[in-house]
Formats: C-alpha cells, sequence, structure tokens
C-alpha cells in the first residue's frame, strides 16, 4: 500500500481523503494542520490529525504527502520545505509562476534526493496534457482555453487573503461569442480580456475600506488586472445562502490544419463539467501522488509535471489490463 499524508485540511485536504478512499492501492496515515489538531474533525477512524510543527518525526511513515495549501502564499513556501522530507504533489496553479515555482522546488528535492510533482489539477493538469497532445497533433494550429462559468479555488483564495476581506467567491465566465467563434473554426485572436470576465462576491469585515479592497483586487496581478472584473459586495447571509457550491469546468480546443495545401480543417474539444471543483481536482492528486511513488521507486528525483508522467502510471490496473480493457 502507498502511504499518503495530507498536508492541510480545508476543501483540497477534505477532497483528498475522500478520493483515497477509492483508491485500493493506497492507505490515509496522517492529516497534518497548523491548528490545534484536537479542533479538527476528519472523516477517517483510526487516522491521526497531527500538528505541522511534529511534521519531521514522520518522514519514514509517508511514501508521498499531498500539499493542499494554496497557490498565493502556502505552496510556493510549502513546496519546497516539504519537498526536503517527503516525497511531495501540489496544485499549484499560477501559471505565470511555474517556472520560478518549478525551480525552487526542482532544487530542493534533488538535494534530499524526493521527487516532486507539481501543479496538478485540472488546469494546470488534465487541460495541460490535453494541449500537449493536441498541439503535438495538430502543429499547425491555435489552442484555446476557456475556463467556467464556475468558482476558481485559487482566485477566491488570493481574495480572502486581502486585508478587510471576511470572504469571497470568485466566478470565472467565458464570453460566449468568443467561445461559438472558436467552435464554429473561426480562428480568431483574443486578448486575455476577450475571452473570459470575472465576477467576484465579497464579504467585507466591519469597517473595511471597500474602495481599497475593490482596487486591490482589480489590479491584483496575474489574478485580475487583465480581466474585465466585477467586485460585488454583499452580506455574510447571501453569501451563505447563495455562495458555497464549487462547481467549475472548462474546455480546451485546438484549431488545426493538414494536408498539402492545408485544405482540411480539424478542431479538437476536450471540455469538462465539474460539480465539485476540490473533490475532481484531488482526484487529480491522488492518482499523481501514485505516479510519483513509481517514478521515485525507479529512481526518479527532483521536481516534474503532469507532463512528464506516462499515462499508465496514473492508473491502478496493469499493463495488461490497460491494454485489454483501456486501449
Amino acid at each position: 500500500m502507498i502511504r499518503l499524508g495530507i498536508m492541510g485540511y480545508g476543501n483540497l485536504g477534505r477532497g483528498v481523503e475522500v478520493a483515497v478512499r477509492d483508491a485500493v492501492d493506497m492507505e490515509l496515515v496522517a492529516v497534518f494542520t497548523r491548528r490545534d489538531p484536537s479542533s479538527v474533525q476528519i472523516l477517517t477512524a483510526g487516522v491521526p490529525v497531527v500538528n505541522v510543527s511534529e511534521v519531521a518525526d514522520w518522514k519514514d511513515k509517508i511514501d508521498v504527502m499531498i500539499l493542499c495549501g494554496g497557490s498565493a502564499t502556502d505552496l510556493p513556501e510549502m513546496t519546497p520545505e516539504y519537498a526536503q522530507m517527503f516525497n511531495v504533489v501540489d496544485s499549484f496553479d499560477t501559471h505565470a509562476r511555474i517556472p520560478e515555482h518549478f525551480a525552487n522546488v526542482d532544487a530542493a528535492a534533488k538535494s534530499a534526493d524526493k521527487i516532486a510533482v507539481i501543479s496538478c489539477g485540472w488546469d494546470p493538469g488534465m487541460f495541460s496534457i490535453m494541449r500537449t497532445y493536441a498541439n503535438a497533433i495538430l502543429p499547425d494550429g491555435k489552442d484555446y482555453t476557456f475556463w467556467g462559468k464556475g468558482v476558481s479555488q485559487g482566485h477566491s483564495d488570493a481574495i480572502r487573503r486581502i486585508d478587510g476581506v471576511k470572504n469571497a467567491k470568485q466566478y470565472t465566465v467565458p464570453v460566449e461569442a468568443s467561445l461559438e467563434a472558436v467552435r464554429n473554426g473561426e480562428n480568431p485572436t483574443f486578448t486575455t480580456r476577450q475571452m473570459h470576465t470575472r465576477e467576484c462576491f465579497v464579504v467585507l469585515e466591519d469597517g473595511a475600506d471597500a474602495a481599497r479592497v475593490e482596487k486591490e483586487i482589480k489590479e491584483m496581478p496575474n489574478y485580475f488586472a487583465d480581466y474585465d472584473t466585477t467586485v460585488n459586495f454583499i452580506s455574510e447571509e447571501e453569501f451563505n445562502a447563495n455562495h458555497q457550491g464549487l462547481a467549475h469546468g472548462g474546455y480546451v480546443f485546438r484549431s488545426g490544419k493538414t494536408g498539402a495545401d492545408k485544405e482540411h480543417n480539424h478542431i479538437i474539444e476536450y471540455k469538462l463539467t465539474l460539480d465539485s471543483n476540490p473533490e475532481f481536482t484531488t482526484s487529480v492528486l491522488v492518482c499523481v501522488a501514485r505516479a510519483a511513488y513509481r517514478m521515485k521507486a525507479e529512481g526518479m528525483t527532483g521536481c516534474k509535471t503532469i507532463l512528464d508522467i506516462p499515462p499508465a502510471y496514473f492508473s491502478d490496473k496493469s499493463g495488461e489490463e490497460l491494454r485489454a480493457h483501456l486501449l
């Protein structure tokens, strides 16, 4: 059995715990939290909840640690730190900072003879795989990625970290006319702003400056600065009544041409419709943890991404089963 640890017990941590139940070759060994462990109630009987101050004591008891922090501030520090103790998997999703994050984690993991797989989920993650396949198949073409409509966990977390914000949800919304232009094979060229809008619903702390908070949201680099963003300030009651879901999804397109005179047009479309963004993300994290365990067993170290993993390494099925049923 592959022994897993969970670092952090929010939406992602709970999702990992549920996903491990469906993994016949894995077991949950411990959950780590910055909170008082006695205040954290998990679903799995007999599994200890441990304060992060004691994590070093578990170095020889866990095969892969799944890191369930936020991309804005947690993972840039957590992943290099814990890659010096464990084989780790994270869901870092700030696309513009992935090369920087990769370099930091790679140095840490190599120094400790560990393997780390970063940026695993559905985007980056499953969408990354589909973009790579589609680019290889149709080298003469264009890529398009649309997200939503749905809740972005990373963007919501980034808003919640602004001083004066009590709670927040951010919805990413595709511009429908742009989506249809791609699907119709028009091969348009878009600015970032023409593809998506962002809708924010924010509950303020008492006395917080709404104008300052709105300005900080709209000017936040890598998150909101390049988009038409609407900020709605609402009551806590309205937030609790109308903004508790975590649905998301999106589309990856590759529009390309083949033929001696490029006379044939092709459109690849990959779609995800997710009732629970965190539960789908953590389902990806768990199968990537399986792959990380296998790669480490083969002697690999350093940082990897989901693009470095052979598809068979994700599955609990044998090569014979995969060839018989999925190939």
